[in-house]
């Protein structure tokens, strides 16, 4: 690798938050119709705000098409609803054929965030196939669920890759590439955090209730609440930790095995535990103190730590990196008209 362009997040909390603030109230006024169109502000606003070798992002839907999508998901659950009141059979029969069209519909939403997303003025496209997300998205699943997921790094891996190589910067196509061995490592890892949390639960709580067995006195119902609410918080904690580990060091192994077009541009991904740790605990913590009201500072505020963790590594010349892109301008037309609204399990 040549060279190296740094990711940067220029968005401001004051900034975003005047246009947060107003795509709240106009959602509540309108009774959500307008959440659609908050949704590409929101995308719009972060994406324009991130730059990487002297170029921003950008996010080109309307809103028109994830109001549809949105619209036709309400249109099922309320079928679902009312087969589950008057027929139930018919609502098993729902239920199963909304879970056989969810990789149709992973792909087809896939297609739309992409061709609607740029850099450089160049849409990205996705062409993964159907077939693959079945195979990736169901029948993977079976295999890892039957061996009680302790093979689900396989899973993560599978979908990983299917995401990324399906996905290309006009006709400059991404590629990724990985060992199993650092996902199997992250995943033990976080594991670790998820069975001392149990074990740490059981210990504390399991005791506690067999000594008050019996015993139905206030003071015995009012241990008991403390007991299992401190073991509750013990096991959240645990579980988070294991979470916020799992996914930022799953981010780092993604990026360091992506790479675009022939001449394998990479990329890499430096975000550690610690900063993420902190910047999830202090986040929460203002949010929750703030009534919500500081959300905007703590989303600028992650934008801009993952940005500046972030780099662009063009194999070559920049310039040369930038022709092979522009070359590819017109590749992907107009926005493309699909239903939006589920999203693929990416860590890019």
């Amino acid at each position: 690798m040549s060279s190296q362009e740094g990711f940067e997040f220029r968005g401001a909390a004051k900034e975003w938050f005047g246009i947060w603030i107003v795509n709240l109230l106009l959602s509540v006024l309108t009774l959500g119709i307008y959440s659609a169109w908050a949704k590409v502000r929101t995308k719009k606003y972060f994406y324009q705000n991130t730059w990487v070798a002297g170029r921003n992002f950008d996010y080109h839907d309307t809103g028109k098409q994830i109001l549809i999508g949105r619209l036709i998901v309400i249109a099922a659950l309320f079928a679902y609803a009312l087969a589950a009141a008057f027929s139930p059979p018919l609502a098993v029969i729902i239920i199963l054929a909304i879970f056989i069209c969810m990789p149709v519909l992973i792909v087809r939403s896939a297609k739309f965030n992409a061709r609607n997303s740029s850099w450089r003025n160049v849409r990205f496209n996705f062409d993964g196939e159907t077939g693959d997300a079945y195979r990736v998205y169901m029948g993977i699943p079976i295999l890892v669920a039957l061996s009680l997921y302790t093979t689900f790094p396989f899973l993560d891996r599978a979908i990983q890759r299917f995401a990324i190589n399906g996905h290309s910067l006009g006709k400059t196509r991404f590629h990724f590439d990985s060992p199993i061995g650092p996902f199997c490592k992250i995943f033990l890892l976080a594991a670790v955090f998820g069975v001392v949390g149990i074990v740490g639960y059981g210990f504390y709580v399991i005791p506690s209730i067999m000594d008050l067995q019996g015993n139905t006195g206030l003071d015995a119902q009012s241990k008991m609440i403390t007991t299992m609410t401190v073991g509750y918080v013990f096991l959240l904690v645990m579980v988070v930790l294991g979470g916020v580990i799992y996914t930022t060091l799953l981010r780092n192994i993604v990026y360091a095995a992506t790479t675009l077009g022939p001449n394998q541009h990479g990329y890499r991904s430096t975000i550690s535990v610690g900063p993420m740790l902190w910047l999830a605990l202090s986040n929460a913590l203002v949010v929750i103190c703030t009534l919500g009201l500081m959300l905007p500072w703590a989303q600028v505020r992650l934008h801009r730590y993952v940005a500046q963790n972030t780099a662009l590594l063009p194999n070559g010349t920049l310039e040369e990196f930038e022709g092979e892109i522009i070359s590819d301008t017109n590749a992907i037309g107009d926005a493309y008209s699909d239903i939006e609204g589920i999203d693929l399990d990416i860590a890019l």
